[in-house]
């Protein structure tokens, strides 16, 4: 059941990446990402703490993202936009809107701050892993040409 999960989060972010023109080598990589978070959010199910499990797993695809950028000498932010993917919290905004428009006060709280809380542990799961990789990788300078 994981694996079949991963494959449809494969197949999704292949379908947004072609939406926004990636292709070949890059798209498949890129995709795989996102079917490697998912797995690492899933596998960290035995915590019970699904912000905490969504922290994980963008720091895992954070990390895939940044590896990958070096290998195949492209912005990491290519790798790291379509394998977010999965984990982006849609249900959790659809929800709070929902709650706001009928007016159930409480709900919309609840759910409102468990969505911001998600978002926040996507947001810090790439902070923390692109500032350990610009912390411990030289500054990037141009080729001198004489």
């Amino acid at each position: 059941m994981v694996f079949l999960q991963c494959i449809w989060a494969f197949l999704a972010c292949i379908a947004f990446g072609l939406v926004y023109s990636m292709r070949g080598k890059t798209l498949l990589i890129a995709s795989l990402g996102g079917a490697l978070g998912w797995f690492v959010y899933l596998i960290f199910n035995f915590l019970n703490r699904d912000i905490l499990q969504f922290f994980i797993a963008t720091v895992a695809t954070a990390i895939y993202s940044e590896i990958m950028a070096r290998l195949l000498k492209k912005p990491a932010t290519e790798f790291q936009i379509v394998a977010l993917l999965p984990m982006v919290p849609g249900g959790g905004i659809f929800y709070t809107m929902e709650y706001c428009v009928i007016g159930n006060d409480e709900m919309f709280m609840k759910t409102g701050l468990h969505t911001l809380g998600i978002a926040g542990a996507l947001a810090m799961g790439i902070l923390l892993v692109s500032s350990l990789f610009r912390i411990g990788t030289p500054p990037y300078s141009e080729p001198k040409h004489e």
